[in-house]
């Protein structure tokens, strides 16, 4: 099995230490923030909590007293994600995580954007940082399409109320498209997706999803992937994804 590689460039005289975190594989750029400021990084034996700060090749970088290094090796995963599983590195709660489903999950992962407790289907797991701040951001104009199969009869008050947006409780909420595709399923395309849309819009009609499965991001296909199995993007879907030229 081929992965993509990918070292991290030091070309430059020095990089942002956020940047240095996410390309070890550490968190997102956006939670390695937060990591930062919470004063659980040193660099050289200094502790850092500004944002900002630059690194250069060849200093120490610690995490809660633990060195960290660059990924040499950059996984981009796909799974299919089954209901009941939590898209975290660790719930207090106990529950099931969908990073334990990966055959890499000894090594440093993380979801790039979220499917909810009971949600199944296409997520992405990786450990480029730039990779998953670009797809998770809500301006980056991929498409994510879901199947939803309610527990009761659809309404076109529904489909048309997704077409042309509705304010939930002060949030604006609008797919690209929707379209019914049975009388208890509808088929709905995102591109800037909210927590919980679908949910929530089910919701305000008196519905309730019984199954809501995620079924493409961008040009990435479910397919006929076994629910709780993963496989590697291909190079053609990386390129597509803008991921490498």
């Amino acid at each position: 099995m081929k992965w993509i590689l990918k070292s991290l460039n030091w070309r430059e005289r020095n990089i942002r230490l956020q940047v240095f975190l996410s390309s070890a594989g550490v968190a997102s750029r956006r939670a390695a923030e937060g990591i930062i400021a919470q004063g659980r990084v040193s660099v050289n034996g200094e502790k850092i909590t500004a944002q900002g700060y630059k690194v250069q090749e060849g200093d120490i970088v610690l995490l809660d007293g633990s060195p960290v290094k660059p990924e040499n090796r950059l996984l981009y995963i796909a799974l299919n994600k089954p209901a009941g599983y939590i898209c975290s590195s660790n719930d207090p709660q106990g529950r099931p995580l969908a990073l334990d489903l990966l055959a890499q999950a000894g090594r440093r992962l993380y979801n790039v954007g979220r499917l909810d407790f009971m949600s199944c289907g296409l997520i992405f797991f990786t450990n480029d940082g730039s990779f998953a701040a670009r797809l998770g951001h809500p301006g980056s104009g991929f498409e994510k399409e879901y199947i939803v199969e309610a527990t009761g009869i659809v309404p076109d008050t529904v489909v048309e109320a997704f077409n042309s947006g509705i304010t939930i409780e002060g949030v604006f909420y609008k797919a690209k498209t929707a379209e019914k595709t049975g009388r208890k399923t509808i088929r709905i395309v995102l591109v800037e997706g909210k927590n919980r849309e679908i949910r929530r819009v089910f919701s305000h009609f008196h519905l309730h999803a019984s199954v809501l499965r995620r079924v493409r991001i961008g040009n990435v296909l479910l397919g006929n992937l076994t629910e709780g199995r993963s496989r590697p993007l291909s190079k053609k879907e990386l390129t597509d994804l803008g991921c490498i030229q």
